[in-house]
């Protein structure tokens, strides 16, 4: 914090507003007391200019192309962690010793199963109902189960409605997926890995065994890790606003669920998939890249630059190693949308046009192509990046729960209808 203050000057009036420097980041301007002071409100469409909470989290470098957590660079993070470890940092602040990652490993473990009852939730929808559909509904009921754990107010009630959902969000994610291919729900192991276990509720069948391709897990391990958090995008501002209110937590991750599966957010590698399946060949590549530099043509690349990097995205370049990894174990030989994404990988990146936009090859590109050759449809993207968000969704939560000076969320407006006017009474109206 600093005593530093700005001056807003407008009708020949002065006004003096408080300044903030954080930790990273471009110092703040403190406005809460604006309208008190000034009688004004400030108009900040998508509140890209406006610091909505204080937070320890999660920090984004768009300019470096950074992304750190608790302090923790992500390239780190994905190459020496692993996703539960991650879980633990983002919801306690620090890296857990090894008593207290084996403590809670076993807690998330042993949570994972779902009240047997909310089976009937999953049957009661249409066979082809939409995963996420399916994924807000069941987390949204979790609050009608699980009565011990939703007193907002209770420490340990917060502590327990945490571990529940980190643990039991592969479990919901996997029968909806099952449930969408007519198969019968596979329950989860407690001797296998967050990774693993997911996996093998996703393509296990009753019939035979099913073996965790350790390259597989790591790769999904990955993705989920390298999503876990990304500082106050929508879905987590949703968190924290449903949070604000009071309601329980259920619904509030349910609310950034449903916030997620909106196709500007956590629809984009599924977006990214349908354009490689609309280039269709490798030959039509060199068509579609100069489609991509003309101006006047609506088609842009789908997984290529983001919104908040404006250099590589540094999930990216971890995931790309997995990319590679699970392509090679897979195979790509048969599957021309695979082919299609290599080769338009490797010309993007020669390409000095991309170079000079920085329009690299992001997450989002990445892990559609990694969860296409694992064998999931892109109905599933959404769903698996909702599972490995769950956690920020939570730290953030928590975090706002903590915070003393939180209140409700309450957004102003820039009125621009009609003035105050009189009601007319129908038989006088022209």
């Amino acid at each position: 914090m600093t005593d530093r203050k700005a001056t807003l000057t407008f009708d020949d009036k002065t006004f003096d507003l408080a300044m903030h420097s954080p930790t990273a980041g471009p110092d703040v301007i403190d406005i809460r007391g604006l309208y008190g002071k000034a009688g004004v409100f400030t108009h900040d469409p998508g509140f890209t200019s406006t610091s909505s909470c204080e937070s320890t989290i999660t920090f984004i470098d768009g300019e470096k192309g950074q992304l750190l957590h608790r302090g923790y660079p992500i390239d780190q993070l994905a190459a020496k962690s692993h996703y539960l470890e991650v879980c633990y940092l983002l919801l306690y602040g620090e890296l857990p010793t090894a008593a207290q990652m084996e403590d809670f490993e076993y807690r998330v473990t042993h949570h994972s199963m779902l009240h047997d009852q909310m089976q009937y939730f999953f049957r009661g929808f249409r066979r082809d109902a939409h995963p996420m559909a399916i994924i807000v509904g069941v987390m949204g009921a979790m609050s009608a189960f699980y009565h011990d754990s939703t007193d907002i107010t209770d420490p340990w009630q917060r502590e327990v409605a945490s571990i529940r959902m980190i643990a039991k969000m592969p479990t919901i994610v996997a029968w909806a997926f099952k449930y969408s291919m007519g198969m019968p729900f596979i329950y989860p192991r407690n001797d296998l890995d967050y990774a693993g276990n997911f996996l093998r509720m996703c393509f296990a069948v009753p019939a035979e065994e099913y073996e965790v391709d350790p390259i597989l897990a790591r790769a999904m391990d990955r993705i989920f890790t390298l999503h876990a958090d990304h500082e106050q995008n929508a879905s987590t501002s949703t968190v924290r606003l449903a949070s604000s209110s009071g309601a329980n937590p259920f619904a509030c991750i349910a609310a950034g669920a449903a916030c997620l599966w909106g196709p500007a957010h956590g629809g984009a590698n599924e977006a990214c998939l349908m354009m490689l399946r609309e280039i269709g060949t490798v030959d039509r590549i060199p068509e579609f890249i100069a489609r991509a530099k003309d101006k006047d043509d609506p088609f842009r690349l789908m997984g290529f630059g983001h919104r908040v990097y404006k250099n590589v995205d540094p999930r990216a370049k971890v995931l790309k190693a997995s990319a590679d990894e699970v392509l090679d174990l897979m195979g790509i030989h048969n599957n021309p949308t695979l082919q299609v994404a290599k080769e338009l990988e490797k010309q993007a990146l020669e390409d000095p046009y991309f170079a000079e936009k920085k329009l690299f090859p992001n997450v989002d590109f990445y892990s559609g192509i990694i969860l296409e050759a694992m064998g999931f449809p892109t109905s599933m993207f959404t769903p698996i990046f909702a599972l490995s968000r769950t956690v920020g969704w939570i730290s953030q939560w928590k975090e706002q729960l903590s915070d003393p000076e939180h209140k409700i969320g309450r957004p102003r407006q820039l009125y621009t209808g009609a003035p105050y006017r009189d009601y007319v009474e129908v038989e006088e109206r022209g």
